[in-house]
Formats: C-alpha cells, structure tokens, sequence
C-alpha cells in the first residue's frame, strides 16, 4: 500500500516530463507579457497576480488594454467569453477525465488553458500512476511556468529595454510539437486529420479572426455523430 506522500512523488515524476515543451513556451511569452505590462506603466505586480488569477493568456494580454480604458465590466466579460469560448469545448471533452476524487477536479477546471488540456488530454498515463494527481501536477506546474514568466517579464522590464516582435510565435511551435506528438502516437490518423481539414475550411469561410468556434463546434459534431463507427475503428476512445 503506498503512502500520501509516495502518491504524490510518483505523480510528479510522471507529470513534470511532458510539461517541459510548455516550461519553455510559457516562460518566454510570460516574459513577454510581464515587459509588455512594464512598458504599458505597471508594476511587476499586476502581471504576477493575473497570470496567478486569470490563467488564459490571450484575454491576459487585451486586459492590459481594458485597464487603461473607461471602466466598462460588460464588455471585459463579453470580450473574455469570446476570447476563451473554446475552453467550453475543452471542458466538454474533459467531463470523463477530470471525474477525479477532492477538491483536485476544481483546480483541474480553473487551471484548463490550452497546453494543460493538450497534455491532460493525449498523454499516456503510466500504470499505477494516480490519474487525478498526475492531472493535478501537469496543471499546477504549468500554471507556475505562466506565473514565473510573467514576474520575471514584469521585474526585467524595469530595468532592460528590447525588441520582443515575433516572440509569440513561441506558441504556435510549442502546438506544432504537440500536434506532431499525438500524430505520432495514433494508430489511425482519422480524427487529426478530420481537424486539420474541418479548420482549414472554417479558416477560408471565417477567416483567420473568426474561424476557431466554427470549426470546434463543427469537429464536435461529427465526433460526436459518428462516435459508435470510429470507437469501433479505433478513432476515439
């Protein structure tokens, strides 16, 4: 019988490895924003506490704009549900896997951001690994890398001063890596490719502002409608 505390270590040895490509992303562009928030005239303190407590990067960044404008709470709320109305389908993906014992499953729910549901969601779990622990620690450890950066940014732009043009591009490497990481595990590649295709074409439809709800709501369809014929295929668990 393991202990609390051989639970625990055994989840983090098995959750850190995969969170390492986000350590990497998450620092840079959370350094970006610290020195983006610096040159906008704030203090490392905001971007620590909203990387700490908003946790969704690119609301993160049109919030610097909102708290130098007119207080106006119902478009901050509009314009943050229409930013991250994806994490409604991340949620909806995640119901079966974050059914998980304790408090653990609430912070799993806060703590959703795109890289953590890309981790939670394709990695393989080993045997005799908790899974609500290992979730749990792919969550938090990516939480701290966005809070890390975004201190550091915050502390380095009050005293340097350079160029951060392209360096968001950090993010869509880091979902390239992801993306070939699963491609290279799936036996059948039907569901990526039913993906690439259905946003390919919601990009020319809706354009490069408009394309990720279309095509999220359209993936979801049919994943769903034809969920018995690629369970039996091997598509989806």
């Amino acid at each position: 019988m393991k202990t609390k505390k051989q639970v625990l270590r055994q989840a983090f040895k098995a959750a850190f490895p995969n969170t390492i490509p986000i350590f990497a992303g998450f620092t840079f562009l959370g350094m970006a924003y610290g020195i983006y928030m610096n040159a906008m005239g704030f203090s490392f303190l905001y971007p620590m506490l909203m990387s700490l407590t908003i946790l969704a990067g690119s609301i993160e960044f049109v919030t610097v704009g909102l708290l130098l404008e007119p207080f106006d709470p119902l478009r901050a709320f509009f314009m943050a549900l229409t930013i991250n109305a994806r994490h409604l389908f991340y949620g909806i993906s995640m119901l079966e896997k974050y059914r998980v014992p304790g408090i653990k499953r609430f912070y799993l729910i806060f703590g959703m951001c795109d890289e953590s549901f890309s981790v939670n969601y394709m990695a393989d779990i080993p045997e005799g690994v908790d899974k609500g622990w290992f979730q749990f620690f792919v969550t938090a450890l990516n939480h701290s890398y966005w809070v890390l950066g975004a201190t550091l940014g915050g502390l380095l732009g009050q005293v340097i001063e350079f160029n951060t043009k392209g360096l968001e591009f950090i993010m869509t490497a880091l979902f390239i890596v992801l993306f070939l990481n699963q491609w290279m595990k799936e036996e059948s590649h039907h569901s990526s490719l039913i993906g690439l295709t259905v946003s390919a074409i919601c990009l020319i439809l809706f354009g490069s502002d408009g394309f990720i709800i279309p095509a999220m709501v359209l993936i979801l369809l049919i994943l769903t409608i034809f969920r018995k014929a690629f369970a039996k295929a091997g598509v989806v668990r």
